[in-house]
């Protein structure tokens, strides 16, 4: 790109420069901002704090990848995190630079950074300022961590926070990302260099619908056997009928925000809105096969999803002709987190070389794509959907006190046991500022009778340590807990 055509972009996307150059206000762009004004049909006030450091805190060196799902509001939060700090006043608005990068290459990401110093000029008042820049969509161009290290070691970028966002990543990205922004380029003031910005839990969908105004506290996930955690699910459960309603509407509607919006307007989640969720794994996993295959794909990781996966017998049921295609297109659900590993471990959660794993989607609408696209796919059962759910759920807690462990495949493991059956989430090693501990072990059983029985293979493996998540059941009366699925996904977080 020319620099006239950086500037331009530029100065269109940042519109709060020549409000405050021209005395206005700063923050009148956020009304027909095209990103917000696209939120507002399905704007139910949900707001992660993913970047709240960054929005409110100081302007230091800190350096923020942002990843996750294509469609679940990266780009959105970078508006909104624009937004408020446009609103400060403490900082000039001359400091916030918003960059696009779409259509741009290597050069060019370098080029718009010393242009966008260049046009904030008025954020340095005698002496120069550190900057917030948001790089909406980066990972996106060819060796841009290449650039970005670069920028950081030898200009004062390395002084300003930075926010890159990026969906989904090839192993080299994975690598370069590491060999170029690792430690000592996320800045000292930095705990956590790359976040997740996931599909919203079951307890954001509660609050956000107005299903709940008053949640109880989160949990540790070390903790679920506590006194504390055991108040808290008998008070929940005088409410479990509700609560098991509104986890049915979660497994059917999922945690995309926009998806959640239709789901608590209409009772269903609009065809249009299926159709850009394929269109995204389309693209990113299977772009050169027919239009019916990723459906087909998500259908049988759906019904497979309960047991370590055999990879040869699912390639042979899809029609693959060889196994290795498959295995390319569960790493590529991986990389843009449509999918998410569940390794078998051992009794130090360390994963079991030469086992198969088992494979969750990591959001219950990926499930239902193929049976509300593809006529004569088949649906997913509830009890596969709520295992998956509380898998997500139990990953993205031990990502909240453990950043990174979504991304090395060590957020969730099952455990085998004397009979060779399986406990779904075994134990697995988080630490805290407290020191080291063993998350909770949970089987999920999605019964309203007989969990005494299904409770046996918990009790065997793990005699006082276990919990089951049930439909509606709450029991603390035998060596392992019953505890409904919805509760349980509450106290989680």
């Amino acid at each position: 790109m020319r620099d006239d055509d950086i500037r331009s972009r530029l100065r269109e996307s940042n519109p709060w420069w020549r409000a405050t150059a021209t005395g206005s206000d700063p923050t009148a762009w956020t009304g027909p901002d095209q990103v917000l004004k696209k939120r507002q049909p399905y704007d139910l006030g949900y707001r992660p704090d993913t970047l709240a450091d960054v929005a409110t805190g100081d302007i230091d060196d800190k350096l923020v990848i942002l990843r996750g799902p294509r469609r679940v509001g990266k780009s959105v939060l970078l508006k909104d995190t624009a937004a408020t700090l446009c609103a400060r006043t403490d900082i000039s608005p001359f400091q916030v630079i918003y960059l696009a990068a779409d259509g741009m290459n290597k050069s060019d990401i370098g080029r718009a950074l010393r242009l966008g110093r260049s046009l904030t000029e008025p954020a340095d008042s005698g002496e120069p300022s550190r900057r917030v820049w948001l790089l909406d969509e980066v990972s996106a161009i060819k060796g841009w961590t290449e650039q970005v290290k670069y920028e950081r070691d030898q200009t004062s970028f390395g002084d300003d926070t930075v926010v890159c966002t990026g969906s989904s990543w090839s192993d080299e990205d994975e690598d370069n990302a590491e060999r170029d922004l690792g430690a000592g380029r996320a800045g000292e003031a930095s705990e956590i260099r790359i976040r997740l910005l996931l599909p919203m839990r079951f307890r954001d969908i509660l609050l956000a619908t107005g299903a709940s105004s008053d949640l109880p506290a989160i949990v540790e996930p070390w903790d679920m056997r506590s006194d504390a955690a055991r108040k808290t699910a008998i008070t929940l459960s005088y409410d479990v009928d509700n609560l098991d309603l509104r986890w049915q509407a979660y497994l059917e509607s999922g945690g995309f925000p926009r998806a959640v919006a239709e789901y608590a307007g209409a009772g269903a989640v609009s065809k249009s809105f299926l159709k850009d969720l394929e269109l995204w794994l389309h693209q990113d996993v299977d772009r050169d096969a027919a239009a019916d295959s990723v459906p087909r794909l998500l259908a049988e990781l759906a019904a497979r999803s309960t047991s370590p996966l055999n990879a040869r017998d699912a390639a042979e049921t899809l029609g693959y002709a060889h196994r290795d295609t498959f295995i390319t297109r569960i790493n590529r659900l991986i990389r843009c987190f449509a999918c998410l590993p569940c390794p078998q471990v051992d009794d130090s959660g360390t994963p079991a070389p030469g086992t198969q794993a088992k494979y969750y989607l990591t959001d219950p609408l990926l499930a239902w794509l193929g049976s509300h696209l593809r006529a004569g796919l088949r649906a997913p059962e509830h009890p596969h959907l709520s295992e998956g759910a509380l898998a997500t759920a139990l990953a993205a807690a031990s990502e909240r006190y453990e950043p990174g462990r979504w991304l090395t495949k060590e957020a969730i493991g099952y455990v085998r046991t004397g009979g060779n059956k399986e406990v779904d989430f075994g134990p697995m090693p988080l630490r805290s500022d407290s020191g080291v501990h063993r998350t909770t072990p949970v089987e999920s059983k999605w019964v309203d009778m007989g969990w005494r029985s299904e409770a046996r293979v918990m009790e065997g493996r793990f005699p006082s340590d276990g919990i089951l998540a049930t439909k509606r059941i709450t029991d603390f009366d035998n060596a392992a807990w019953a505890i409904p699925a919805p509760v349980l996904a509450i106290l989680l977080g």
